[in-house]
């Protein structure tokens, strides 16, 4: 398994599900999981899926600039950290955001998301 071509893959998958459809985010979190988002902290899947489908915005498009990734720990988990930006429907100007993931992997072979901390950038 390659970690890069894994980080990859999933954050090709994340970001295509997040513009698409954000409930179907909710296979990749579990109870424990935790996201922070602009500084506040939300636990479990159901609570992270209602705040992601509840943002203000119903339509967007991710572009990504940067996935790096590093193995994490002897759990076979991964950080992943990426940068891009965020097009808004209707909206002229981009929005910068930086995300990182802390992937860790599942009984099944399959990968979940533990952590995950998104944060705008603003110049």
């Amino acid at each position: 398994m390659d970690p890069d071509s894994v980080s990859k893959a999933f954050v090709e998958h994340y970001y295509s599900t997040f513009d698409s459809n954000r409930a179907g985010l909710a296979n990749l979190y579990q109870d424990g999981s935790m996201l922070t988002f602009e500084g506040q902290k939300i636990l479990g899947s159901t609570n992270i899926v209602a705040k992601l489908t509840g943002l203000p915005f119903h339509q967007c498009q991710h572009q990504i600039s940067t996935v790096d990734c590093q193995p994490s720990g002897p759990a076979g988990g991964m950080v992943v950290f990426v940068s891009g930006n965020l097009q808004l429907a209707g909206e002229q100007h981009v929005l910068k955001f930086s995300q990182m993931f802390h992937l860790m992997p599942t009984p099944q072979g399959s990968f979940y998301v533990l952590n995950d901390i998104f944060r705008l950038n603003y110049a």
